[in-house]
């Protein structure tokens, strides 16, 4: 995870998270601090694949609710800009979908890289719990692990470890019947 604004820096807004290049990168602010991230690796993908599968497969079934995968802009404030893995807005949710996402989606899912693991288990999930996500999944590929926090009161309860080696089943409150073998997720 690379950093391109020293420590005690001039924070960059939205404004100028526009002006940054197209570059193949994946660039985010959170409190106006710019974070660089390579592109991910196939594996990453194909775990991605396989979530969106699934969750795409339930919200057709349902008919409700919007499904969106990076790149794809969740604007928190205007020195809070990141680009999830994937993230679900509820039918009536909070969040407004436009140019960009607006507000807290009811969840977001992080597939956890050697090169973001400590960002994407403190910062962001700092951010998301701060800016009132409902619910946040951290994809383990390595340890064939999906850890969920979901929202209790003003912030994140326990976190919820489910092991594919346990045979474990993700399913959420927030998509009633939703079940997702974590064996299957994990298949090589």
């Amino acid at each position: 995870m690379e950093r391109s604004v020293a420590q005690g820096a001039v924070k960059l807004t939205y404004e100028d998270y526009l002006l940054l290049p197209d570059d193949g990168m994946r660039h985010e602010l959170i409190d106006g601090e710019h974070f660089v991230s390579p592109a991910p690796l196939p594996h990453h993908q194909l775990l991605l694949i396989r979530l969106v599968f699934e969750l795409e497969t339930y919200r057709r079934a349902k008919g409700a609710g919007t499904l969106l995968i990076a790149p794809t802009d969740v604007v928190f404030s205007g020195l809070d800009v990141v680009q999830p893995d994937l993230l679900f807005i509820r039918e009536g949710g909070s969040a407004q979908v436009g140019a960009h996402v607006a507000g807290a989606p009811d969840l977001v899912v992080e597939i956890l890289s050697p090169s973001n693991r400590r960002y994407d288990e403190v910062t962001k999930r700092n951010l998301y719990e701060r800016a009132g996500v409902g619910e946040y999944w951290l994809v383990d590929p390595e340890a064939e692990t999906v850890k969920v926090l979901r929202r209790e009161g003003a912030g994140f309860g326990g976190p919820q470890l489910l092991s594919a080696r346990d045979g474990d089943v993700l399913s959420s409150p927030l998509l009633p019947g939703l079940a997702i073998s974590l064996a299957a997720l994990f298949e090589r």
